[in-house]
């Protein structure tokens, strides 16, 4: 059992994660406005969203979640192909989802600017 001291802590490291994510979403949104074409710029936007927003159950502790790159690139690096295979399958999930999303956008986009 997990006392609340790591609770806590669990829920201020999410919250530093989502609060430095959101800065870099906005400084990474604010840089590829210079890019001409509204779907590679909203392509790059949410490819960065899945990236580092996709969770993964910790094996360790039963409803933690840690970022997906983070956990499988820890596990590539330790050896086990298992664990990294579980991340990898997460963010590739994440992905095929953020695909349908991004083309359902690019058909809203098209017949908002007819």
């Amino acid at each position: 059992m997990i006392d609340t001291d790591a609770q806590l802590a669990y829920g201020i490291s999410w919250a530093a994660y989502a609060v430095a994510f959101i800065v870099f979403f906005y400084m990474m949104k604010r840089l590829f406005r210079i890019l001409p074409l509204y779907g590679l710029r909203t392509l790059l936007l949410a490819a960065l969203v899945v990236l580092f927003l996709t969770p993964v159950e910790s094996p360790d502790v039963a409803g933690w979640w840690v970022p997906a790159w983070l956990f499988g690139g820890y596990e590539m690096i330790l050896g086990d192909a298992d664990a990294a295979g579980r991340a990898l399958f997460n963010l590739g999930i994440a992905g095929l989802v953020m695909v349908l999303v991004w083309i359902l956008d690019l058909v809203r986009y098209r017949l908002v600017s007819r």
